[in-house]
């Protein structure tokens, strides 16, 4: 019956949703109608046949009433309705729409009587209906249900519906429920074998369960060939178990390049410990906020660029209170990395408690555009559009950065200033302005990075600081100041964390991966890819 209720469902999301009917509502009506005049369970029968042969998916409705036994029509006029039964009295519902159509006494109404012949010959109506569906997704949905729940009742109808069907996918996904219905039925062990064979090819969950279920309870060789074929799913599954935690661990990455890559700027540059950094994340975050409300307000036609617009808005507002804070405060605390380190964490609480007194403690709602939500499936991975289109940004970020530092004059700078400052000076290069441009830039990145964590993290005041701690590791664990080595610690330390985290847990793995890097930076102190040059080698 769960089969019955299912496939029934599967035909009203078609109706309510555009599928193309077969038949005016005034002939359904009067076919429906003639359940009334019904002597015995055959005419039914024919009634429930001739309902399929319109193939119209809004008889699913009437069809599934009558196999649950709620469908009656009133005595007075032989008017058809479904019924349903609350508080003693009975509620009269239209066959058709579901629509209420008034009350009426238990006396007043004669339930149509059904029998198993009739309920199979519903079951199998049902299932022709949404397997001959001439919309794909109705088809395909019919033959997942039928998966799920494997009758062997269906397998005429499966039949029939393999031999029509044009839609490559959709016919494998009928195959599939027609071999879990050939496991279900009392066929022979040559037929059911191929039928191993089929789920086996379909590799996921669902056939791991269906095979693990028949190795139960058959015995023979048919239990030898289900257990070979659950060993084969256990195998493919655990690939796809690897595949899906290297994507973690790449979308983790990329989080962390986002995070860690303007401290590594900063850093090798200025060799200044900046703890505020993660509040210029936070501030990128609470801008997309911002934006959003805005949009939301007065725009909301806009919605689905306001990413776009919080981008440039974040790198502004993250870079230029970065260069505050440069000229302001880090400028007199060159050479002095203990007194940077503790100046830059009291403007980090400066920086939180003014966002607290702004937007409040609590976590604010920042949306996902449509085009960042929902998800896509690749053989047995599942991969969210938000955290591909992360990764695909954090990448052009990487990418546009590299061809600054290589290929502009700017870049030609702070690379001089980064190997030899002195040297760099003496050649005429303003160092200062170098150091406050370049602070600047590091923030502004890290702001770009808040509008990106806001779509897959809480905004809230302490947005940042989750993410500083693992910020230090990547750029102490790739080199400082290498662009590169904060690439390769980025991603080495999301994949390796997304692989302890299912044996060792969050918590725990993290702690292993630091003992990791400590135990890594004392035989090499200057990470993966050390900076070259006098003054760095000095």
């Amino acid at each position: 019956m769960r089969l019955l209720r299912a496939l029934g469902l599967i035909l009203l999301f078609a109706a309510g949703f555009g599928a193309p009917a077969h038949a005016d509502e005034g002939e359904l009506r009067t076919i429906i109608a003639k359940f009334a005049t019904s002597k015995n369970f055959r005419e039914t029968e024919a009634v429930v046949r001739e309902l399929a042969a319109t193939g119209d998916p809004a008889v699913g409705r009437p069809l599934g009433a009558l196999a649950d036994g709620n469908l009656s029509f009133r005595k007075s006029d032989g008017q058809v309705f479904i019924v349903s039964e609350a508080g003693g009295a009975l509620t009269l519902l239209d066959p058709l729409s579901g629509g209420r159509s008034g009350e009426a006494a238990s006396r007043e109404v004669t339930k149509v009587r059904v029998n198993n012949s009739l309920r199979r010959a519903v079951r199998e109506a049902i299932g022709a209906l949404t397997l001959n569906s001439p919309d794909a997704g109705v088809r395909l949905s019919a033959a997942e249900t039928m998966f799920r729940s494997p009758d062997p009742e269906a397998i005429d109808a499966l039949d029939a519906a393999i031999a029509v069907e044009a839609v490559a996918n959709v016919k494998s996904r009928m195959e599939e429920a027609r071999a879990a219905a050939v496991l279900a039925s009392d066929l022979g062990d040559s037929e059911k074998l191929a039928a191993l064979k089929t789920i086996e090819r379909r590799g996921d969950r669902t056939a791991l369960s269906l095979l693990a279920a028949v190795k139960g309870r058959a015995d023979g060789v048919l239990k030898g060939a289900a257990a070979r074929s659950a060993a084969n799913v256990r195998e493919t599954l655990s690939a796809w178990d690897a595949a899906q935690n290297v994507w973690f661990g790449i979308s983790l990455g990329s989080v962390l390049l986002l995070a860690a890559i303007g401290l590594a700027i900063t850093f090798g540059v200025m060799g200044v410990i900046n703890m505020a950094h993660g509040e210029m994340v936070m501030l990128g975050a609470y801008t997309t906020f911002v934006v959003q409300n805005v949009i939301r307000a007065s725009y909301p036609g806009l919605f689905d660029w306001s990413l776009a617009i919080a981008l440039p808005l974040a790198f502004l507002v993250a870079g230029g209170v970065g260069l505050i804070i440069e000229r302001g405060v880090i400028r007199f605390l060159y050479g002095r990395p203990l007194e940077t380190l503790l100046a830059t964490w009291g403007v980090s609480l400066i920086l939180q408690q003014a966002v607290r007194t702004i937007f409040g403690p609590t976590n604010r709602e920042v949306g996902n555009p449509s085009w960042m939500s929902g998800a896509f499936e690749i053989g047995q991975m599942s991969i969210t559009w938000n955290r591909l289109w992360i990764v695909v940004f954090a990448f052009t970020v990487f990418a546009v950065l590299l061809y600054v530092f290589k290929f502009t004059a700017w870049g030609l700078h702070m690379r001089a200033v980064t190997q030899n400052r002195r040297m760099a000076a003496s050649m005429g290069i303003r160092t200062p302005w170098v150091d406050a441009l370049t602070f600047a830039l590091g923030s502004g990145i890290a702001g770009i990075a808040g509008v990106a964590l806001s779509q897959i993290d809480n905004v809230s005041p302490n947005l940042g600081q989750g993410y500083i701690i693992d910020s230090f590791m990547v750029v102490v664990f790739g080199g400082v100041g290498n662009l590169w080595g904060t690439f390769v610690g980025a991603m080495t330390l999301g994949v390796v964390n997304k692989f302890l985290e299912p044996y060792a847990g969050a918590v725990l793995g993290k702690i292993i991966v630091l003992v990791l890097i400590i135990l890594f930076i004392q035989k090499r102190p200057r990470g993966l890819f050390a900076l070259k040059g006098r003054s760095v080698e000095a």
